[in-house]
């Protein structure tokens, strides 16, 4: 990536960190748990945006701190009611709607005046705004130079690609879906939402296995 460089903390979720000439840029948050080294990490990176690839807790948690600092947050349309708190997110733990409620608006959000929408097509700071619906209805991802930034779309493990478990997807089919796009991606390497980056092999392996139509 020319002129590009892309770095990874780990803050439950994997947050990004993309450096270009056109601006710096944070793809996620982290869980709420790990707002104080969100904090740090906002303090040392000094990024011009936050991006959040959906509004799940592990991805969104520090997000209030980019918003206390002026800084835009950016997320799919389909996901600012969630991270403003006019809708609430009851997917973790999945099966446990009182727990997951309580968490959830527990959680600190962003002011509504803060965030900003993007969708499928949009540039930020040089990268190509992609939707990956299924884990959620408005998940994004980046795209620039081969390199995919799928958050929850695909997740690495010691076996190589796999995705969420169907009943922490909003609509598994349509995340089976998605990972077919991104298996069919030109891609050079896809960074996951947790886990290390994944080879388009790995991913297109995965997409084959867990394609729902029997063999012709």
């Amino acid at each position: 990536m020319t002129g590009l460089t892309l770095h990874v903390r780990t803050l439950h979720a994997n947050v990004y960190l993309l450096h270009s000439p056109a601006g710096r840029l944070l793809v996620d948050a982290g869980s709420p748990l790990h707002a104080p080294a969100f904090a740090r990490l906002l303090h040392a990176f000094r990024p011009d945006a936050l991006l959040v690839t959906h509004a799940h807790l592990d991805h969104f948690g520090g997000a209030f701190l980019a918003a206390r600092l002026g800084l835009p947050v950016l997320a799919h349309p389909l996901e600012i009611p969630r991270l403003t708190g006019r809708e609430a997110d009851l997917s973790y733990p999945a099966g446990r709607p009182g727990v997951a409620r309580a968490l959830f608006g527990a959680a600190p959000k962003v002011p509504a005046g803060m965030v900003s929408a993007v969708q499928e097509g949009d540039r930020v700071l040089g990268w190509e705004v992609l939707h990956l619906p299924g884990h959620t209805t408005g998940q994004i991802g980046l795209w620039r130079d081969g390199h995919l930034i799928a958050g929850d779309a695909v997740l690495a493990g010691p076996d190589g690609a796999h995705l969420p478990k169907p009943k922490y997807n909003a609509d598994h089919a349509q995340a089976l879906a998605t990972l077919k796009r991104v298996a069919g991606l030109d891609a050079r390497v896809v960074w996951p939402g947790h886990g290390g980056p994944l080879t388009p092999a790995q991913v297109r392996a995965r997409a084959v296995r867990d394609d729902p139509r029997p063999p012709s």
